[in-house]
């Protein structure tokens, strides 16, 4: 599992659009948590973290690893 440290999201299509964007990137099988209270999301596979920021980043949000 890859944990990312999420920062920006506000409301619940915030939570939507990120794991939407996690979902996409090549190497998820599963968008298993994101919380924006927890400012985290959690990811199964084997997906680059490089790649899985990038797609937060590319939302609007700021992502690093967790």
């Amino acid at each position: 599992m890859t944990s990312l440290k999420v920062m920006g999201m506000t409301c619940g299509h915030c939570e939507a659009a990120v794991r939407k964007a996690l979902e996409a990137v090549p190497g998820v099988t599963a968008v298993t948590r994101v919380d924006r209270n927890d400012q985290v999301a959690e990811v199964e596979g084997t997906a680059d973290v490089a790649a899985l920021v990038a797609a937060v980043v590319e939302e609007g949000y700021t992502a690093e690893a967790a």
